[in-house]
C-alpha cells in the first residue's frame, strides 16, 4: 500500500507503535526511544547550561536548554519547541537536535520544557513558549544573542505550537521572530484532509493518534477552538516571519502542512517547502537514512542561511 523509501522500508522493524491512549505507558515508550538514539557529537564545542524561566501568571517556571556554541557573539537563536502529540516529551526529547543544530547553523538554540496535556491543556504550552521568548528578547544580550534576529522552530505538536507563537507575536505585537521552521507540524484539529482520512496505519503517527492527542490538548477549551491552539483555523496569515514548512508523503499531517505553507505563500509570506517523496510522520527517527539525511540537511542549511541573513524579509 504505502511506497516508502527504500532506506526506510528496511528499517520499519524497529518502531514500534506508540499508543497515545495509555498515556503513562505512551511516555516511558517514548523516553526509551529517546535514550536509544545516537549521541550527537558536535564538531566544536557547544555549552549547554539549564535555566529556569519566569512562567505566565500564577503558573511555575519553564526549565529550558541553551546550546551556544562556540562562535564570535553575539549569535542568532533559535526556540525549538519538541514533538510528542501535545501529551509527552521533555528537554531530552530534542536534546541532540539541539546539539546538533547549534553546532552546524552557529545559532543558540533554546531547548522548551513546556507544559504538557492533558494535565495542562491548551494555552498552557503555549503560554509557556510565549514566557520563553519574552525572557530570551530581554535577557539574550546576556547570553551572547543577538535579540533582533530570534527565530522558532518544532516538530510534529512541537511546529504547530511554532506557528501558533508567530500568530500569537503578529496579533500581540510580541518580540520580533526573525522565521519559522515547521516540520510536519501539527495544524489542524479538524482532521477532514485526505490525507488524514486515509492514514489509519502509518509509522510513527497516524489517524487514531492525532484524534486522541488532540482531544488531550482541546480539553478545556470547551469546544470553541482558535488560531492559537491549531494554526490551520487562522483567517489570515500575512504579516508572518519567514517559513520553511516540511511535509511527508505518508503522514495524515501531509495536507494540512502543504496546504498551510500554500496559504503563506499566497499571503506572500517569503516561504520554502520541503515535501519528500516516500517519507512518514518523523521518520527523520531514522537518522541514518539516506532520506532523513536529506531533510535533516535541508533544515539546516535553510536555518543557517535565514538566521545570519542580516535583515528579515517576509
Amino acid at each position: 500500500m504505502y511506497a516508502f523509501a527504500p532506506d526506510l522500508a528496511s528499517r520499519l522493524d524497529v518502531l514500534r507503535r506508540v499508543d497515545y491512549a495509555d498515556l503513562t505507558t505512551a511516555r516511558q515508550s517514548l523516553r526509551a526511544l529517546v535514550a536509544h538514539h545516537e549521541p550527537y557529537r558536535p564538531d566544536a564545542t557547544v555549552a549547554v547550561t539549564q535555566h529556569a524561566v519566569p512562567g505566565p501568571p500564577g503558573a511555575p517556571d519553564v526549565p529550558v536548554r541553551v546550546y551556544h556554541p562556540a562562535a564570535p557573539r553575539p549569535l542568532p537563536a533559535l526556540i525549538y519547541l519538541h514533538w510528542g502529540g501535545f501529551a509527552v516529551g521533555d528537554l531530552d526529547t530534542v536534546h541532540q537536535t539541539c546539539l546538533r543544530l547549534a553546532d552546524r547553523t552557529g545559532s543558540v538554540l533554546v531547548n522548551v520544557d513546556y507544559r504538557l496535556a492533558p494535565e495542562h491543556p491548551y494555552p498552557a504550552a503555549l503560554d509557556d513558549c510565549w514566557a520563553v521568548l519574552e525572557w530570551l528578547a530581554k535577557e539574550g544580550a546576556d547570553l551572547g544573542v543577538d535579540t533582533g534576529r530570534i527565530g522558532v522552530a518544532g516538530e510534529s505538536a512541537g511546529g504547530g505550537l511554532a506557528a501558533a507563537l508567530a500568530l500569537a507575536v503578529r496579533d500581540r505585537s510580541g518580540p520580533a521572530l526573525h522565521l519559522q521552521c515547521l516540520l510536519f507540524p501539527a495544524l489542524d484539529d479538524r482532521l477532514t484532509t485526505v490525507s488524514a482520512r486515509a492514514f489509519t496505519d502509518t509509522p510513527m503517527w497516524d489517524r487514531a493518534n492525532a484524534q486522541i492527542t488532540w482531544r488531550y490538548y482541546l480539553g478545556g477549551t470547551a469546544g470553541v477552538v482558535d488560531a492559537y491552539a491549531a494554526p490551520a483555523r487562522a483567517d489570515r496569515l500575512s504579516g508572518l516571519p519567514p517559513a520553511f514548512v516540511v511535509a511527508c508523503e505518508y503522514d495524515p499531517l501531509r495536507d494540512e502542512a502543504l496546504t498551510y505553507a500554500h496559504r503563506l505563500v499566497q499571503a506572500g509570506v517569503r516561504t520554502d517547502i520541503g515535501y519528500y517523496p516516500g517519507t512518514f510522520h518523523a521518520s527523520i527517527a531514522l537518522g541514518d537514512a539516506e532520506s532523513s539525511r536529506r531533510i535533516l540537511a535541508d533544515q539546516e542549511r535553510w536555518l543557517r542561511d535565514r538566521l545570519h541573513a542580516e535583515e528579515q524579509t517576509s
